[in-house]
């Protein structure tokens, strides 16, 4: 054989022998070689970039979607939102920019976003979260997602530079819900909440610290009635959802468990929409109303969804107004 042509060969079989060893290393590796070989595998998305991750949880595997904004700098650590879909949807849904313009507000405001999937009842889609009395297969087969939201936010810290002290979580309708039940089982890991068209429907809630909250709300809301119970836009099968607590009802339970002294403050009024405020919480904490007269259950500011079909309100931006919210969180602390 020609000498150029037993190199190669040479080449050819020292390649085959390490990828070998590498398989049998992975099959059987203990400790930190199998954690080195799972982050090779699983290399973190550039800044600007979208990827898909996941992470095992009760013997299931969860995925969960992320978008790291152009201006990361792993040297600087970054702020973090979690943003949970509503009932029936899934987290391509929820990432969808001309839904809900959340992929935009990463870039402008330098936060990571991840999209988490709640449980499908076809795989991945016509996902819901258990967030106490609501709602559908997640609540129905009692789901851990409080476990599985914190896998998320330690699967992303061994990833990114995360700032522990800025990590968020929001939500539209059940995801909502699902942030109020963060509020109150993980307050120890996030630094306040936001709630859109999704009330507080908790089972239990005693929150290890005072949390900020922030919920936004249509008055004319047909799915979660601003007054209290399903309404007629709700999911078809009543079983699969609850008499949702009122927004009236959300505030006074959280206003109580963060110790709150004032009186309600106007801090926002423009037609169509106006905002208030509670402080003199507990810890700095502070509970803010936002509440539009239309836009029906749909997220404000965002875009006609394939689920919903309802035109949101524009009397105010929700990513604007939740990441104001959130930024005054960290200026308290």
């Amino acid at each position: 054989m020609p000498r150029p042509l037993i190199h190669h060969a040479r080449r050819l079989a020292i390649g085959l022998i390490a990828v070998a060893g590498l398989v049998c290393a992975d099959a059987h590796a203990d400790g930190p070689l199998r954690e080195l070989l799972k982050q090779r595998r699983n290399q973190s998305a550039p800044a600007g970039a979208n990827a898909e991750f996941s992470v095992d949880v009760g013997g299931a595997t969860r995925r969960y979607l992320v978008h790291i904004p152009a201006s990361y700098d792993a040297t600087r650590p970054a702020p973090l939102v979690l943003a949970l879909h509503g009932g029936g949807g899934d987290m391509q849904h929820m990432a969808k920019d001309e839904h809900y313009g959340i992929v935009s507000k990463s870039d402008r405001a330098g936060f990571i976003v991840a999209f988490p999937n709640g449980t499908g009842a076809m795989g991945d889609k016509f996902a819901t979260w258990n967030a106490g009395a609501c709602c559908g297969k997640a609540r129905d087969t009692r789901v851990d997602d409080v476990a599985f939201l914190r896998a998320v936010v330690a699967d992303l810290q061994g990833r990114y530079a995360i700032d522990a002290g800025r990590i968020f979580a929001m939500g539209m309708s059940n995801g909502g819900m699902m942030s109020h039940r963060l509020a109150c089982d993980a307050a120890d890991l996030f630094a306040g909440i936001a709630s859109v068209a999704g009330t507080d429907n908790t089972l239990g809630c005693a929150p290890a610290r005072p949390i900020p909250v922030l919920h936004i709300h249509a008055r004319n809301d047909d799915h979660v009635l601003f007054d209290g119970g399903a309404g007629p836009g709700a999911f078809r099968d009543e079983s699969k959802v609850t008499q949702f607590v009122s927004v009236p009802q959300t505030i006074s339970n959280w206003v109580t468990r963060n110790a709150c002294s004032s009186a309600a403050r106007d801090v926002l009024a423009v037609p169509g929409a106006r905002c208030e405020v509670h402080e003199g919480c507990r810890g700095g904490a502070m509970v803010e109303l936002c509440v539009t007269e239309d836009g029906k259950h749909s997220w404000p500011g965002g875009g006609v969804t394939t689920l919903s079909r309802q035109q949101p309100s524009q009397a105010i931006n929700a990513n604007d107004v939740i990441w104001d919210f959130f930024q005054s969180v960290t200026t308290r602390r």
